[in-house]
């Protein structure tokens, strides 16, 4: 995901997005104790969308905890 996409989404949608996210990474870590993930550098993408999600929410607590 690019960091533009991630911005436009509500407070859920992140909320939604980074369970995903991380259920998925959780999928992928097995999958490469156990010999059966093809494609590692998928490992890398999601845990910087992780990353870009949970930046992108610190950025909009910070905005709102000013307002």
């Amino acid at each position: 995901m690019k960091i533009q996409d991630i911005k436009v989404l509500s407070d859920d949608q992140l909320a939604d997005e980074l369970a995903k996210q991380k259920k998925s990474q959780f999928n992928m870590r097995f999958q490469k104790a156990t010999g059966q993930l093809e494609n590692t550098a998928e490992v890398r993408k999601v845990r910087r969308t992780i990353a870009k999600i949970k930046t992108v929410q610190s950025q909009k607590a910070a905005t709102k905890a000013k307002a």
